[in-house]
């Protein structure tokens, strides 16, 4: 097992990728603190995965607020007595709006989950780290939107900061042993798309020859897989880096 005796806070974990994310963590042998707004859903995954070989944990929180930030991972240290990696998952669509027609309420509850709720976890997180002496590990899910025009404008900004997010804790902390990586989806088929709503028409129909070029949706497992890969030791000499798990979109 990879994971054996890590302890781990997972973000966005009642559905799509952070749900598989969580899973193949607690196969793996990792303890677990499993965020997401739905407690019910939170519930479901630890039913399913009582007798796994690690452990899990449901936490209850909207990231977007900072006391869950700091309570998720105030809990992962009470139960498990430490913390060793982060994965900053949960994040929201913006409506495909373009510059012309992007609304001041979807860039604030979109930057507030995707920008606000990352930075706020890196930085309970690094102080954590910082304080255990013996590094750390923080893994974010971006998206090929951040350099790639799919999305709307306000989405793909979000995640563009979040790429320099992980790039800078990276470099800023590479002395205290703290690794920051991103994973960058492509076409996932996941829940996501439910946090968009009714597309924005004219900016959804300005991205269709970038939407058309995507290849066959990939699965959270695919996310999962990658995850686990920087989570664990094998990955030790890796930081800053994002990985694209996009089958070949952004290879144009």
């Amino acid at each position: 097992m990879k994971l054996k005796n890590k302890s781990i806070v997972v973000t966005g974990a009642s559905s799509g990728m952070g749900r598989d994310i969580v899973r193949l963590f607690v196969q793996e042998g990792a303890d677990v603190v499993a965020v997401a707004r739905r407690a019910d859903r939170l519930a479901e995954l630890e039913a399913e995965l009582k007798d796994a070989p690690g452990r899990i944990v449901a936490y209850t929180g909207d990231i977007s607020k900072n006391e869950v930030c700091e309570g998720m991972i105030d809990k992962a240290v009470a139960e498990f007595g430490k913390l060793d990696v982060l994965v900053n998952n949960a994040g929201v669509m913006d409506n495909m709006a373009s510059a012309a027609n992007f609304s001041d309420d979807k860039f604030e509850s979109v930057f507030d989950i995707n920008v606000y709720g990352v930075l706020a976890a890196m930085r309970k997180a690094c102080n954590v780290f910082l304080a255990q002496g013996n590094g750390g590990n923080i893994i974010t899910v971006t998206s090929v939107g951040a350099k790639h025009p799919c999305a709307g404008i306000v989405y793909c900004a979000s995640k563009a900061a979040v790429d320099s997010m992980i790039r800078h804790v990276a470099h800023t902390y590479r002395k205290d042993n703290i690794r920051s990586n991103g994973i960058a989806p492509g076409g996932i088929a996941t829940e996501i798309a439910s946090s968009m709503g009714v597309p924005e028409g004219d900016g959804y129909s300005r991205v269709q020859n970038v939407l058309g070029l995507s290849p066959a949706p990939g699965t959270g497992s695919d996310i999962a897989n990658c995850a686990l890969y920087l989570a664990s030791d094998d990955s030790s000499y890796v930081s800053g880096q994002i990985v694209a798990v996009d089958g070949g979109w952004t290879s144009f």
